[in-house]
């Protein structure tokens, strides 16, 4: 037997060993692996959309290929731009009061005494993120409305023209940004509350001793080990500049014609293009868009991340 074969075989044996010592694990992962090669890697075969004229009789595969044209009517749509414009800035506000917020809440929820207290402020900022956004969407409405809303009533009780919130697009940023925080806020919060309560108690109290104060405890410590967690949330978040929650910009606007100009993102403008026109291939082209400018925004962000120091770099 050569010496390459005897190199190999404790490998193979180690291999195998792994395997067997791990399968309890790999049992628990199949159900979710199952799932996401179901929904995540199967569909990918449908990107060849993009590149076809969808005939409903011929099949995805069967429909014929029309190359970059529904590219090209994409680009020149001046709804598709306003829509990159509208995605891109409310990602950027959100992945600001999306990180944090959340990070001072978190912060903030930990030096609350009582404990007691502090669970119940926790309670209640995560049960909105349960809520459906419908229901949000008539509570919005409820408070909102120009009839029959809370605001409107209080316009008219002091003589006075109510807003009209549901035509007028100026406050409709605020008002979404507002929506996403109060949702938000609370669930996103646990990954550093968990953060912060896996820090060693000899970090604070050695401060404590050499006279620092609260803010300059979570300034020295809190902080920096939170930084990691920022970062990778950072880049996750990038992974999504293209892509925005449909539920928020579509149901609690109530998909408002006459708001388009501040609520149409691209997945709104996909379905909407879906349903008014019937044009598969056309919102295949945008998905593909939107997917592929992710992936790059990722490794880019990521790649800049590892410039700066590899340590807080994904991969």
């Amino acid at each position: 037997m050569s010496s390459k074969t005897l190199h190999r075989a404790p490998g193979r044996k180690g291999l195998s060993l792994r395997a067997t010592e791990n399968f309890s694990l790999w049992l628990m992962a199949l159900p979710a692996i199952v799932l996401f090669i179901c929904f995540a890697y199967l569909p990918m075969a449908g990107v060849v959309l993009a590149f076809k004229s969808f005939r409903p009789k011929a099949g995805i595969f069967l429909s014929p290929w029309v190359g970059l044209k529904n590219f090209e009517f994409m680009f020149r749509n001046a709804t598709f731009w306003m829509t990159v414009r509208n995605t891109l800035l409310y990602n950027v506000a959100f992945m600001v009061i999306g990180i944090l917020g959340p990070l001072v809440f978190a912060i903030a929820l930990n030096e609350v005494r009582p404990k007691r207290a502090a669970r119940a402020y926790q309670t209640l900022t995560i049960m909105p993120h349960f809520v459906s956004y419908v229901v949000v969407s008539v509570i919005v409405f409820a408070v909102l409305s120009a009839d029959s809303g809370i605001l409107g009533n209080l316009y008219k009780q002091r003589g006075l023209q109510p807003i009209a919130f549901y035509s007028e697009p100026k406050y409709w940023p605020w008002i979404l940004s507002g929506v996403y925080l109060w949702k938000n806020i609370g669930y996103s919060s646990i990954i550093f509350l968990g953060t912060i309560t896996g820090i060693s108690d000899e970090f604070y109290e050695a401060a404590v001793i050499d006279g620092a104060t609260k803010w300059q405890q979570i300034r020295h410590i809190t902080l920096p080990f939170l930084k990691p967690m920022v970062v990778v949330l950072t880049i996750m978040r990038v992974g999504q500049m293209f892509s925005s929650n449909f539920d928020l910009f579509y149901q609690v606007p109530m998909n408002s014609g006459q708001l388009y100009s501040v609520t149409n993102t691209i997945n709104v403008f996909v379905y909407n293009t879906l349903r008014n026109s019937n044009n598969v291939s056309l919102s295949a082209a945008v998905g593909f868009v939107q997917s592929l400018a992710g992936f790059l925004l990722v490794m880019g962000t990521n790649q800049v991340i590892r410039k700066i120091d590899s340590d807080l770099a994904m991969f």
